[in-house]
């Protein structure tokens, strides 16, 4: 994950103009057809990639900058002339696309795993992920002078950073492409041996019963997972695994051992499943609660600063400093709240449920923009802290459903709808907020970037259920099961399910998983005083919640990347492994479409093409292609060192 200071800071604009204003005057090309239809076609592709991301990972990867690379090749290699602004407009389009996948695949695989849907619904996905992105935007707009034009507290890590990137491609900088491109074709080859022809395995574990105890080690065989770790970067892997190493290596030898029907490996993934995990649901919402309570001060700042920019005199905008018309922004929130009553109420069949949910889905939207906004100017849209603003939501919409007296089935569904909305809204207007950031540095006119961001949501919103279907339909297990363990999701439908009366949450586990929190955090505190090292909750509380297997080759990313910093000054490490940030991005997009791609051909009754290798030859090879795909990470890295890129 970024880090909160960053080596382009204090970075000059083009025309010399100040990173905390937009320039004027800017006659380049911004707009344009090839930039609608370029945008458009990354907000999809992004989109996709991100839902399988996240729903295997548990975390979503930033689209900002590859989608600004490959918008400066294309546009070289297809066109004479193209501008900064062009390639910034692409990425605000893809980057929204990215956002969404984010909120959607958080929350609506819930429904699924609490048994209200067999299916995703179409119009429901749709329309919930449409409104819940664009109130995301809509929000953000009146917010945008506050967070972002006027606001010097705010370093955006993240927005800087990939300012600096477009840049660098308009000044010429050679290299960029072809790590992305290498990075694509390498995630993209190992899904197809992996996934398609079955020449590896795509998780080597082992486990043994002894004494009445399981004892488990693993790792999946993922350059999707290494590319993760190298981007979140080692203090953030570290804190995933160590989440792992409490879930799997210290909870499953405590909490039992094997039954005589099943194998030690069967009965580590059955103590996980049915224990480990609800210890670590309440170590996240311990960290989700502990993530809001942090930014208070900041956060009681800037809303104050709002309100009396609301309440004051309002300043004249100059021409490249203006936003959408406040007549668009009110007749499109209007839709939307319209729009969101219709969904809660095909939900409940209750009018009074559905007022309260419309209600609350508002209010808490626009809270949580402020929030989300907030956080992302402070420390990076990669650390925005979006699963414990959605575990608020719950608690929150949860408590308030069953003081209406709402139950059953009509208050998870409406739970859920409530998180839904409130994640999707988080999710949008923290990158939105970034965007715009990038934006002001390299002179881009908000207006139109809010509409690009309009757009990408729009096209991104229809392709979440197909592929969501996809996956579901045409994954060993389907969503909620070890390949695609979604872990978000499958919180949010255990905290539906307690709220509603529909379950027996194991609170006693939930309760050794909160006090695990607490500990955490005094020793964060702790460590936050004495070091520069951090023990960040919700990364641990992550940890434990996901299978182990994802830990392991995350370490292995992040190790990477520590290596190739190794002895440098800290302000130089975001430019040192820029070259490595782009061939992982690439490696994420590759394996993750061509999951996808593969998903779609098995829909079609293309299934896998096994070529039956015996157990000994597919871990042989296994071993081989494990060193393969690291052995590409550490040369990548090295090489951009050498070259001094």
């Amino acid at each position: 994950m970024s880090e909160t200071t960053n080596p382009y800071a204090s970075h000059p604009t083009e025309n010399g103009g100040d990173s905390n204003g937009p320039k004027t005057n800017d006659s380049r090309a911004e707009l344009t057809l090839r930039v609608i239809v370029l945008g458009l076609l990354l907000a999809v592709i992004m989109g996709a990639a991100n839902v399988y991301v996240g729903l295997k990972a548990g975390m979503t990867v930033s689209a900002s900058i590859p989608a600004a690379v490959m918008a400066m090749l294309l546009f070289k290699l297809l066109f004479k002339r193209s501008s900064i602004l062009e390639a910034n407009q692409v990425q605000t389009c893809a980057s929204a696309g990215e956002s969404l996948a984010a909120g959607i695949i958080f929350t609506m695989p819930a429904m699924i795993l609490i048994g209200h849907w067999q299916s995703f619904d179409f119009w429901t996905v749709t329309i919930v992920a449409l409104t819940g992105g664009l109130l995301g935007i809509l929000f953000m707009i009146p917010m945008r002078r506050v967070f972002v034009s006027n606001n010097e507290d705010l370093p955006y890590p993240e927005g800087i950073a990939c300012a600096a990137v477009l840049e660098a491609g308009e000044s010429g900088q050679r290299g960029a492409a072809a790590r992305l491109i290498a990075g694509g074709l390498l995630g993209g080859l190992f899904k197809i041996i992996a996934g398609f022809l079955g020449l590896v395995t795509e998780t080597l574990q082992a486990a043994t019963a002894t004494g009445g105890r399981i004892f488990y080690f693993g790792g999946d065989l993922s350059p999707m997972l290494v590319a993760v770790g190298f981007i979140v970067r080692l203090n953030v892997a570290v804190l995933v695994f160590i989440g792992g190493t409490l879930g799997w290596l210290i909870g499953i030898p405590l909490l039992g051992g094997a039954s005589e029907t099943e194998s030690a490996i069967d009965g580590a993934w059955r103590i996980w499943s049915s224990e480990v995990r609800y210890v670590g649901v309440g170590a996240m919402v311990v960290g989700g609660l502990s993530s809001l309570i942090a930014v208070r001060a900041g956060l009681k700042a800037a809303v104050t600063e709002l309100w009396s920019g609301f309440g004051g005199k309002q300043e004249k905008k100059l021409a490249g400093d203006q936003d959408l018309p406040v007549p668009i922004i009110v007749g499109l929130a209007l839709v939307c709240t319209a729009m969101l009553a219709v969904i809660n109420y095909r939900f409940t069949d209750s009018m009074g449920v559905t007022i309260l949910s419309t209600v609350v889905m508002l209010a808490m939207g626009f809270f949580f923009t402020a929030v989300a906004s907030y956080i992302v100017g402070l420390v990076g849209n990669s650390n925005s802290p979006v699963s414990g603003m959605t575990i608020t939501a719950v608690l929150v919409a949860g408590g308030m459903l069953w003081l209406y007296g709402s139950s059953g089935t009509e208050a998870m569904v409406s739970t859920l709808g409530i998180a839904a909305i409130v994640c999707c809204v988080a999710c949008t207007s923290g990158d939105v907020c970034n965007d715009l950031k990038t934006g002001s540095i390299v002179g881009a006119t908000p207006f139109r970037q809010q509409m690009m961001q309009i757009a990408g949501v729009f096209v991104a919103a229809f392709v979440m259920a197909p592929v969501l279907t996809l996956l579901h339909e045409n994954t060993e297990g389907g969503i909620g099961g070890e390949k695609l363990a979604a872990p978000q999701a499958s919180l949010f439908a255990s905290l539906a399910k307690g709220f509603s009366g529909e379950s027996e949450l194991p609170w006693h586990l939930i309760g050794v998983g909160a006090a695990i929190g607490g500990v955490i955090l005094v020793i964060d505190e702790v460590m936050k005083r004495r070091s520069n090292h951090r023990a960040h909750l919700m990364p641990i509380a992550v940890g434990m919640y996901l299978p182990f297997g994802l830990a392991t080759p995350i370490l292995i990313g992040g190790l990477i990347a520590h290596l190739a910093t190794r002895g440098r000054p800290k302000d130089e490490h975001d430019k040192i492994l820029h070259p490595g940030i782009l061939f992982a991005s690439g490696v994420i997009a590759g394996e993750a479409l061509t999951a996808v791609g593969l998903a779609g051909l098995a829909a079609i009754g293309i299934t896998s093409y096994e070529l039956g290798l015996s157990a000994g030859m597919q871990l042989a090879f296994s071993l081989i292609v494990a060193a393969l795909i690291i052995g590409s990470f550490v040369s990548m890295t090295r090489s951009s060192l050498r070259s001094g890129q």
